[in-house]
């Protein structure tokens, strides 16, 4: 028996349904995939890495004039204890410079070179001076009016303890194409962060695009070569933390497609560590949908 004209149509539409146009074949769904599992890899490996976020154990906001620091715990500035001499020193505060007065028992480098006297802000280059101490490492941060030492321990429990992230499933839905809407050279947006702090940051514009059928829209900040997104959405807070997520987007060279892919979607600072000061999604950047890509909740902020 042949089959009926009625059968021969319908296998006709499911073919054609599986491979319309600008629909992803299995075989990109399963190389993106790939692609992504590649780039959390990437991802972990940099959050461990000396400069990452997972060896971050102390923030110390200077006072003005002196400040001293040690592993003793009546010193202003308490490093952990075991790392470091009980009277390592002082840092002083004099207007906005920072300088380093170390004891030699305490036997502090620069660039491997000991040393007892030094400025540590400003500085003559655009890197921070780095100043180490066996498994620690400090540098000198500013926020707003406040000048604050940094501290990492290489050994720190957070990085030895660390166990991956919790991700979305991966689909390449969240990955979407964009337009943007350049704003005026001067534009800036209001950029809150943990500390309260609140200043304006220059925003060059806006992507727009389309997803789960809605559009949206969230203002960008620039950083090197990428437009940067401070965003939350409907899963913020439940399986997503509650001060929001990162993403970063390639500026398009010549006729590119900006494309914005959630699926790399990364937990802020805050989450790994309390040392942080991490911005806040602006009120504009807070999608009405639910973006069920990129990174979940991880650590304390699980409980």
């Amino acid at each position: 028996m042949k089959p009926s004209i009625f059968f021969l149509a319908m296998v006709v539409v499911s073919i054609l349904a599986c491979n319309a146009p600008g629909q992803p074949s299995a075989a990109e769904k399963k190389e993106y995939e790939a692609e992504i599992k590649t780039w959390y890899a990437s991802r972990e490996a940099t959050l461990k890495a000396p400069n990452g976020w997972l060896n971050l154990v102390g923030l110390f906001w200077l006072n003005p004039g002196s400040n001293s620091f040690g592993s003793d715990s009546a010193k202003q500035l308490v490093f952990p204890a075991g790392k470091i001499v009980s009277d390592a020193g002082y840092f002083e505060l004099r207007g906005d410079t920072v300088r380093l007065h170390a004891r030699p028992e305490a036997a502090v480098t620069i660039q491997g070179q000991l040393v007892r006297d030094a400025v540590l802000y400003p500085t003559i280059t655009p890197s921070p001076v780095q100043v180490q101490c066996g498994s620690l490492r400090w540098t000198i941060i500013q926020r707003d009016s406040l000048l604050g030492v940094r501290l990492r321990d290489l050994d720190s429990k957070l990085l030895t303890n660390f166990r991956g992230i919790d991700h979305f499933p991966i689909d390449i839905n969240y990955r979407v194409k964009a337009r943007f809407e350049k704003a005026d050279s001067q534009r800036s947006i209001a950029i809150t962060n943990v500390l309260g702090q609140t200043k304006p940051e220059k925003s060059p514009g806006t992507l727009v695009f389309t997803l789960n059928g809605k559009e949206c829209r969230l203002d960008v900040l620039v950083e090197k070569d990428d437009y940067f997104l401070i965003f939350a959405d409907a899963t913020t807070g439940q399986d997503s933390y509650a001060g929001g997520r990162f993403l970063y987007v390639k500026k398009a060279v010549g006729d590119e497609q900006l494309v914005v892919d959630f699926n790399k979607a990364i937990n802020p600072p805050c989450v790994f560590t309390p040392y942080a000061t991490c911005p806040l999604p602006p009120v504009q950047n807070r999608l009405p949908i639910s973006v069920q890509a990129g990174e979940k909740k991880y650590g304390h902020d699980q409980q």
